[in-house]
């Protein structure tokens, strides 16, 4: 088995010991301090009569270089994933999170929204600073994920147009905060974890926030295992009156085996019905994923004055990768395989990335404006291992899968760089409010993109300069005060993909090219719950593999789609969080009539996830929760001749909050795909960056029944 590289290890012992001293400090400090009342988001509160629409209706989000905004005064669809929603669904990584916003695709790949890919770095970001999308984040440093579906170039700089994803870090709580869960998953599993805040002294000068977490264990498959271990630090430094100096620390250490690995399918061969995901041989006991992730950033946030404020931040974010899993090749529509193992492509990426933003407001006769000036980019590098390729362990068939001998893995860590990306931005906008009923949006950024090639010697062999503007430009109309409509039209630069594994110019990074939007929206904010609707319109130029076996832009995608989304209470018993999404995603001008105006492979042209929750009257404290997932078929290739069908994944829960002397408790118990439903998670290009030469997919299958339950406690 390849060694676990050596990682900080958490016990059980280490985590709790901490927040324990930070309990019995922070009582003591209690003992000679008084603190106001102050209502702490997120926070679960066992009272009954508590406002359930907490975590699920978000009002504000911040959008980049347009800072906090009211979520129904912005001319886009945003999804809003909370802490509190996060933690009463029991969801431990972000991808988990995607899966309640349907207009979202995220497992197992990168994410995307509205059928769009993102790319590896532009499109994700942590508190607005670029990060590598290809790792596993773990959902317990975040405070919120905030999802901008669609182009947002003109705001965060050239990207792809799938979506922008902005996970905000947890900051530091205006009252001492020390929480602790402990858990229990399928097999048998066990979790720790400690999310401690407040500050330091009564001025409020110095606030912290920790989190702390210890997973492991066997996994849904025999002798399968998975381990999560994160330390997350968030500090807060007054530095004056009006200035304050934030910082973020975090590690995050993800280790998988034995869980089943990718399927894929040869030329010609039918993709198969999905098999049970805990059988033995899917997956291999040496395969798997072993990823170390941390994050360093700092900001600087000063308000000049009441109209005007300033920001400037930078951050390090580092992606170790090793990963060995394997891939099941089917041959045949016997269903006979071949077990490869390929040695990562990018075994380690690194991002540094920077931000600054002036925002301001003034009047200009009867006019409103609020206005921004920013600046953000980073520096990319990607290292590749010096020996890589396809390792074929073994055959078998998915009716007799195989245990087969480890094979010989290379240093991932004896890597050279292999790509280097530089990207900067400068945006200008303003907000112009006409009146009280109508307002434009208009942004536009002037981008640079510098792109380098290496190889193994460390030789240029390939790259690019480019410079491009991105524009934006939305109307918004409020016919009553809680309404907006909205039409929005958006033109992105992006940087061009790189060229898979396999191919002839692999590694190359194709030149930058463009995409465009057109967006009609309407929101609604009914005091407890949102209702938003979209309608869209987005065209892009498609790379692929050929059948010269290069990769290169032979293509146009264009998505026609519609979103509908509600958040919040019904009445005081029901609260519901969900929607559905229609698309038609096409692929066009490939020159060849049997792919020409047919479907994208892997999308289902109408997806729904839909989560209720009943809260008990008669008992203070008790709720259930339904939730359905639902998604029609997907082609497995683009001639649109072989389909994976539909399915409906539903999973049922409960929580019990209640205080026990004095400190809130909560117990929550959930089943996830509760009837075992045997499904394709995801079905997406074999090269993931784009169609290939076969036109065939690969797949990744969804987890089991597995249940989940934790018991939290307020100290």
């Amino acid at each position: 088995m390849p060694s676990d590289r050596c990682h900080t290890r958490f016990h059980f012992r280490t985590l709790l010991s901490l927040p324990i001293l930070m309990v019995l400090y922070g009582n003591a400090w209690a003992q000679d301090i008084t603190l106001p009342t102050i209502d702490v988001q997120g926070r679960p509160d066992s009272n009954a009569n508590a406002d359930i629409t907490r975590d699920y209706k978000v009002n504000r989000v911040e959008l980049g270089p347009l800072g906090k905004r009211p979520l129904i005064d912005t001319p886009f669809s945003v999804n809003t994933v909370s802490e509190g929603f996060a933690e009463n669904r029991q969801i431990q990584s972000v991808r988990e999170a995607f899966r309640f916003i349907p207009s979202v695709q995220g497992e197992n790949i990168r994410p995307q929204t509205r059928g769009l890919q993102a790319s590896v770095v532009q499109n994700t970001l942590i508190d607005g600073l670029n990060i590598a999308a290809t790792t596993d984040y773990p959902i317990e440093q975040f405070q919120r994920i905030d999802v901008l579906n669609g182009l947002a170039g003109a705001l965060f700089g050239p990207a792809q147009p799938g979506g922008t994803f902005n996970y905000v870090m947890k900051r530091p709580t205006a009252v001492p905060l020390h929480r602790l869960t402990a858990g229990y998953l399928s097999q048998s599993q066990w979790l720790a974890h400690a999310d401690i805040g407040g500050y330091a002294d009564p001025e409020h000068r110095f606030g912290y926030r920790l989190n702390l977490l210890d997973q492991d264990g066997t996994s849904y498959v025999d002798n399968g295992r998975l381990r999560r271990q994160l330390a997350s630090f968030g500090g807060d430094i007054r530095l004056g009156p009006d200035t304050v100096l934030e910082t973020n620390a975090s590690i995050y250490n993800y280790l998988t085996r034995g869980l089943p690995g990718t399927f894929a399918v040869a030329n010609n061969v039918v993709f198969p019905a999905a098999v049970d995901p805990t059988r033995v041989g899917y997956g291999q006991p040496w395969g798997g994923d072993d990823n170390k992730t941390t994050f360093l950033s700092g900001r600087i946030k000063h308000d000049i004055n009441e109209n005007w404020r300033f920001s400037v931040g930078v951050s390090r974010n580092t992606s170790d990768r090793a990963s060995t899993v394997p891939t099941n090749t089917i041959r045949s529509n016997a269903g006979n395989f071949v077990t490869t193992a390929a040695t990562t492509t990018f075994s380690l990426d690194t991002v540094d990335s920077n931000q600054a933003a002036l925002n301001g407001r003034f009047e200009t006769g009867p006019i409103k404006h609020d206005l921004f000036l920013a600046t953000n980019g980073f520096l990319w590098n990607r290292y590749t291992p010096f020996t890589r390729g396809a390792i074929t362990v073994g055959n078998a068939s998915l009716g007799n899968p195989l245990v087969f001998s480890e094979p010989n893995f290379p240093d991932f860590k004896d890597r050279y760089r292999s790509v280097y990306t530089f990207q900067q931005s400068v945006t200008l906008g303003d907000t112009v409010a006409l009146n009280d009923q109508w307002s434009v949006l208009v942004a536009v950024s002037n981008s640079w993109i510098n792109t380098s090639n290496y190889n193994s010697v460390g030789s240029l062999t390939g790259g690019y300069h480019a410079s491009g503007w991105s524009p934006l430009g939305g109307i918004m109309f409020k016919p009553r005060e809680n309404v907006t409509t909205y039409v929005t039209y958006a033109n992105s630069l992006q940087q061009g993909d790189s060229a898979p594994a396999g191919t002839i110019n692999q590694g190359e990074a194709l030149a930058p090219f463009r995409s465009n939007q057109y967006e009609l929206g309407a929101k609604f904010d009914l005091g407890r719950i949102n209702l938003n609707a979209a309608l869209y319109r987005i065209e892009r130029p498609y790379a692929y593999t050929g059948s010269d076996n290069v990769f290169s832009v032979k293509g146009t995608q264009i998505n026609r789609g519609v979103e509908l989304m509600a958040s919040g209470a019904i009445n005081n018993e029901w609260t519901v969080f969900g929607g559905m999404t229609f698309i038609d995603p096409r692929l066009y001008n490939t020159g060849s009539p049997q792919t020409d105006g047919r479907r994208i492979l892997g999308l289902s042209q109408f997806v729904m996830n839909c989560l209720v929750e009943y809260h008990v009257p008669a008992v203070q404290g008790l709720t259930f929760t339904a939730n359905v997932n639902y998604g029609t078929n997907r082609p497995t290739d683009y001639a649109n001749t072989s389909f994976v069908p539909d399915y409906a994944v539903l999973n049922l829960g409960m929580r019990y909050a209640q205080l026990v002397a004095g400190k809130p408790v909560t117990f929550r118990f959930d089943v996830f795909n509760v009837t075992d439903l045997h499904y394709w998670a995801n079905v997406t290009p074999a090269a993931q960056n784009g169609y290939n030469a076969t036109g065939s997919a690969t797949g990744m299958l969804g987890a089991p029944r597995t249940v989940r339950a934790s018991l939290q406690v307020e100290l």
